[in-house]
């Protein structure tokens, strides 16, 4: 039996945790709001990751795990870098700080692949000791980037406080709509002339058990979470049954220069790296130190998600 507190409990990830968490542990789930559906016994605490909030309640509830969700993936419109910052790096330096003057046993955080940023000369595929260099011009992938930061300083000084850092690619599932998905709904599809573009997928469902596992009798680590396997846009345009449409990157990069002051995109020049270097991770120490096998390929995820969303 465990106790662990949950932050960002109400979103996506954290509510397909909640479901696969057995009974037996006493859970808190946090978030800024109150999670949809909460399991038998657990309870719910409001928790803005940006405040004091962190240290009073960690510090209160002494929980021995923390599960730290809590990130802006698909930033709403209106949102600012500051905002954003303020959410991924400040946020998880709190909690993590917390962790730390209170005495937690684990501390679990969900990275990203982006966090080894959008590089032309990336190794492919990406294993866990190849460099972080989430690009300054992506928010997220800077964010994650300096999060790793601080806890590896954590992990240099702070050795008691075991962690566990899953660096997770894109997830999937049943009812996930964010600003990749949108870019499958495209018809044509839209393809980067001399670049694949290949995506990694994860089930939200292999997510949180993998998530489960880390909180419970996993090891600690750092991990690459991903299906076996990626899809470019030739087999993503295979599996929609649409076609491409082939762009130079020059071209891209002038038109969302010329889109963006106008209004009419929210994208500018620097999205076409992010489309033509996406980063493909070797999931190796996930199935052999980890001891988990993803359920599901990155195709398989991939026609699920397809499926549900009716295309």
């Amino acid at each position: 039996m465990s106790r662990i507190l949950i932050t960002g409990a109400a979103g996506g990830i954290g509510q397909a945790l909640l479901a696969e968490m057995p009974a037996g542990h006493e859970i808190l789930a946090t978030d800024i709001r109150r999670p949809g559906r909460l399991p038998e016994g657990a309870r719910y605490c409001p928790l803005d990751v940006r405040g004091d909030d962190p240290e009073k309640v960690i510090g209160d509830w002494r929980p021995e795990v923390v599960v730290h969700l809590a990130s802006i993936v698909t930033p709403p419109r209106g949102s600012t870098r500051e905002f954003e910052y303020s959410v991924d790096v400040e946020g998880s330096r709190k909690v993590l700080d917390a962790c730390i003057a209170h005495g937690v046993r684990r501390l679990v955080v969900t990275s990203s692949g982006a966090a080894y940023g959008y590089h032309a000369d990336n190794p492919v595929p990406l294993r866990e000791a190849d460099a972080l260099r989430g690009n300054a011009e992506f928010a997220y992938a800077h964010h994650k980037r300096l999060v790793e930061e601080l806890l590896a300083d954590a992990r240099r000084d702070r050795p008691a406080l075991e962690q566990v850092v899953l660096r997770v690619g894109t997830v999937l599932g049943e009812g996930i709509e964010n600003q990749i998905t949108a870019l499958f709904r495209r018809d044509p599809l839209l393809g980067i002339r001399g670049s694949d573009s290949p995506f990694v997928f994860i089930w939200t469902k292999d997510l949180a058990r993998i998530l489960l596992r880390a909180a419970t009798d996993g090891p600690r680590g750092i991990f690459n979470v991903a299906g076996d396997g990626a899809l470019g846009t030739r087999e993503l345009a295979i599996a929609l049954g649409k076609n491409v449409r082939w762009l130079p990157p020059a071209l891209l990069k002038t038109a969302l220069g010329i889109a963006r002051p106008l209004g009419l995109s929210r994208y500018g020049p620097e999205q076409v790296r992010f489309l033509q270097f996406r980063p493909v991770l070797d999931n190796t120490r996930l199935k052999t130190e980890f001891g988990y096998i993803p359920e599901k390929t990155s195709a398989e995820v991939f026609d699920l998600w397809r499926k549900a969303a009716g295309l």
